[in-house]
């Protein structure tokens, strides 16, 4: 058994030197190789970006060997006017002796027509001309993460960032439904609080995300902020994007309360304790959402490190694209593992009935992965707070921890008798 835990002890430990030891930026390229037919093999160094002018620029430069991974900002036009111009370009690798390549990396009519442009994925050059039977695979000591952001519909498309907020709400509703249940609460009282926690999820998330990092777009976007568009560039349906969970946070807290005081008529503490549970599944889905967009990305990494990912759809403000660590999945595992601690903690002792002291220690684990995560990420917009060399997350999930800490000191002097849970 002593054995068992030394390798586990000595797993974590390597886990953990690699994850702070092997950041490592050298260029805007990786290598990988394009293994055809199983026989030859060819070195490539692989580049891609969501900035126009970045991608302008590798025309000219003649990197033999080079492969681009196209961005869909890259070919998706916005306008006629966008569509001249991203054909301009891509005349431009044509004329240069690129090879288009769809998503298998097959060769495909290079023809610049707009339901053809669709097809494109890969632009190679190389002496070596892929013909379209032979079989390729790109090889990388990296794992690229390049999935469709969503589920198209007809002419709107079903993003998976959207669905994971379904299935968040939905799994907080099934969860919530089963505690209310246990505590013996009327069921009439489920409905308002799934409506003031979605509400004040997306109102928060948005407004806070606005405020502490984008606050430009009072002025140069308006609508934005509390809708799901943009104008800029004309009018266009974006979905809900730009969410920060410091501002979800606060008015979920003041939504919740009014939900307390008003509605169930229950200590605020009460309902902390249980919406802290919902809210740590939940985290877990939105960042599994982000993965799925390619944002909240992390700092570059050593390509060989086990974390490595490459995210070739990628937006322009995290800089160049190459590979980085994946902090959404280590975020999301975080909230996964302490959901399961909550939910243990509710259902085997008797912590429930100690008014605040689930919600302190939610709220003291939950900002305590944001911070530590947070080393490991790059920067989100533009960082208006900065203190001690911490981040705008770091610093603002600290007075959360500490919040944290003095509701679970307190939280003794709310304690229920077992039997005095039910409304």
């Amino acid at each position: 058994m002593n054995h068992i835990f030394l390798r586990f002890y000595l797993i974590l430990f390597a886990g953990i030197f690699q994850l702070f030891s092997s950041q490592n930026v050298s260029s805007a390229f990786s290598d990988g190789t394009l293994k055809i037919n199983n026989k030859e093999t060819v070195a490539v160094k692989i580049f891609a970006t969501q900035r126009t002018d970045s991608l302008i620029n590798q025309v000219s430069k003649n990197v033999n060997n080079e492969l681009i991974i196209l961005n869909e900002d890259n070919i998706t036009p916005e306008s006629a006017e966008h569509l001249s111009s991203i054909q301009n370009i891509l005349e431009s690798f044509k004329s240069n002796k690129f090879q288009f390549l769809d998503k298998d990396l097959k060769p495909v009519d290079a023809t610049l027509e707009q339901k053809n442009i669709e097809n494109f994925k890969y632009l190679l050059k190389s002496n070596t001309v892929l013909k379209p039977t032979d079989q390729v695979e790109l090889e990388t000591s990296f794992k690229i993460w390049d999935p469709v952001k969503g589920i198209k519909l007809g002419p709107v498309m079903l993003h998976f960032y959207s669905l994971m907020f379904i299935f968040a709400f939905g799994l907080g509703y099934f969860i919530m439904a089963k505690i209310f249940k246990i505590d013996g609460v009327d069921e009439k009282y489920l409905e308002p609080f799934f409506t003031w926690t979605l509400v004040g999820t997306i109102l928060g998330a948005r407004l806070g995300h606005v405020i502490f990092y984008q606050p430009e777009l009072f002025k140069e976007d308006f609508l934005s902020v509390f809708l799901p568009i943009s104008t800029k560039g004309g009018l266009h349906f974006t979905g809900f994007s730009g969410l920060a969970s410091h501002g979800a946070a606060i008015m979920v807290i003041a939504t919740t309360l009014y939900y307390s005081l008003k509605i169930i008529k229950k200590n605020p503490l009460w309902v902390y304790d249980r919406i802290g549970i919902v809210v740590a599944s939940g985290g877990a889905f939105v960042r599994m959402g982000n993965f799925f967009n390619s944002e909240i990305l992390g700092k570059p990494v050593d390509p060989n490190s086990p974390f490595a990912i490459l995210f070739p759809q990628q937006s322009s403000e995290y800089g160049v694209t190459i590979p980085r660590y994946p902090t959404q999945l280590f975020e999301a595992f975080g909230y996964v593992c302490l959901f399961f601690l909550l939910w243990f903690l509710y259902k085997k002792t008797d912590k429930k009935y100690q008014q605040g002291w689930l919600f302190g220690l939610f709220f003291i684990i939950l900002w305590a992965i944001r911070f530590f995560v947070e080393f490991l990420k790059e920067p989100q917009g533009d960082e208006i707070i900065h203190f001690a060399g911490l981040n705008t997350g770091q610093v603002l999930s600290i007075p959360f921890m500490v919040a944290g800490l003095i509701i679970m000191i307190y939280s003794k002097k709310f304690k229920l008798p077992k039997e005095g849970t039910t409304v």
